[in-house]
């Protein structure tokens, strides 16, 4: 869509920047304009004010790194959950899949991202010294290494599983229920929730 296809320089404004969402292309980005425009003003008012706040005000959790609303997020707060048991995930996205299964009562470690020499990601850019902090407390049983099936993701693991082997727990990575080459998003709820109940120790499954 060129400048002159639109009437307004502020509803080409607001087209371009829904836009640059991952997934919305112009003509996608036109139609949501147009939603909002047709929509009562406190509507819109109370739409753009929740994301100005969850920009500004949302945190993360000084103990997983998930997001939260306050220092302790929700899970880390939760003393029904096992706490011996963290499951280490690349991003926040994978948390949200996790707990949607029902199949984990335990903690999580968000890295941030995984190792990737490509594009300029090494293990000081992910949060893997606090993982390796929390395990040194002597709080935490087992790691459940759940990133992706790639050759970064399993980089990631391999560098993970060196730092706190010498601490003595147990160190697991789910079943390959989950295809080599997948992230955990493409994956149904019962696959992955399968994959994290027959979970499999880790050095045993890079002997397969």
């Amino acid at each position: 869509m060129h400048i002159e296809n639109f009437s307004s320089k502020l509803l080409e404004a607001a087209v371009n920047e829904f836009a640059k969402l991952p997934g919305i292309g112009k003509k996608t980005a036109l139609r949501l304009v147009l939603y909002l425009l047709h929509q009562d003003k406190e509507m819109v008012s109370q739409f753009g004010e929740t994301i100005i706040r969850l920009r500004n005000e949302v945190i993360h959790c000084r103990i997983c790194h998930n997001i939260s609303d306050t220092e302790v997020c929700s899970v880390c707060g939760n003393h029904s959950r096992n706490g011996a048991v963290v499951c280490v995930v690349e991003n926040i996205r994978d948390v949200i899949l996790i707990e949607s299964t029902h199949q984990f009562n335990g903690l999580y470690h968000v890295l941030g991202g995984i190792i990737s020499p490509m594009d300029g990601i090494s293990p000081s850019h992910l949060q893997i010294k606090s993982l390796v902090e929390r395990v040194q407390e002597g709080n935490v049983d087992e790691v459940i290494l759940a990133l992706p099936t790639t050759m970064e993701g399993d980089t990631t693991n391999f560098y993970i599983y060196r730092k706190i082997k010498p601490f003595g727990i147990s160190v697991t990575t789910l079943a390959r229920g989950i295809s080599i080459g997948d992230d955990l998003e493409y994956a149904d709820e019962i696959t992955l929730g399968r994959s994290l109940v027959n979970r499999v120790d880790f050095e045993q499954s890079m002997n397969r």
